[in-house]
């Protein structure tokens, strides 16, 4: 079972200049939990749903709670950008590879997804969701 069946395509996408706060928006309205950084079609990066909790003020450096305690700072998320706190340096895989081959490097790695690169352009994202789909499906083949 191919890659290429499975991936997920158009593939929504950040820049490394883009705000964080753009980044959770997009990760909020199409529901996914990581976004690759492209430049010009060339993957450069990635950014998760985990990335943009951690790099998010707490409800503590809130600008009321700031007033009542000046030494804690506050850091707007429209000023901090993408490559600020993305993993540059993401795991990809092609769309011919296998769909087994790539579970593995998923569990191994102990990521969600892995962008999918063909003649170093992305062309799609697999996500964790996309193993479960291509097993159900492989699942009910057998029953």
């Amino acid at each position: 079972m191919k890659i290429r069946r499975w991936m997920k395509h158009p593939v929504h996408s950040v820049k490394p200049l883009d705000s964080i706060h753009h980044a959770r928006e997009l990760i909020e309205r199409y529901r996914v939990n990581q976004l690759p950084v492209i430049v010009e079609g060339h993957l450069v990066g990635i950014i998760t749903d985990r990335d943009l909790r951690d790099a998010f003020p707490s409800v503590f450096d809130s600008l009321s709670f700031a007033r009542r305690r000046p030494h804690v700072g506050t850091t707007d998320p429209r000023t901090v950008t993408v490559e600020m706190v993305m993993s540059p340096n993401a795991i990809t895989v092609r769309p011919d590879d296998s769909m087994a081959d790539a579970a593995r490097l998923m569990r191994e790695q102990r990521i969600g997804a892995l962008p999918v690169v063909e003649r170093q352009q992305v062309v799609g994202i697999l996500t964790r969701s996309d193993i479960l789909d291509s097993f159900v499906d492989l699942a009910e083949l057998e029953d």
